[in-house]
């Protein structure tokens, strides 16, 4: 099973959610994940890397 790396940035929070903005493609989708499955200290600007089913603060 091959799992790729993605990178994003926190472009606003609201509540339980966060968007997050691809950064490691050109694309002007955002993707609405819930807070749960994110780090716990993200703000607006942090910079994220989800691999293997996972965010992580980079």
């Amino acid at each position: 099973m091959i799992f790729e790396t993605w990178y994003y940035e926190v472009v606003s929070i609201d509540g339980d959610y966060a968007n997050l903005k691809r950064t490691d493609e050109e694309t002007d989708d955002e993707k609405l994940v819930a807070r749960a499955l994110l780090p716990p200290e993200i703000t607006v600007g942090s910079r994220l890397k989800y691999e293997m089913l996972q965010y992580e603060l980079i």
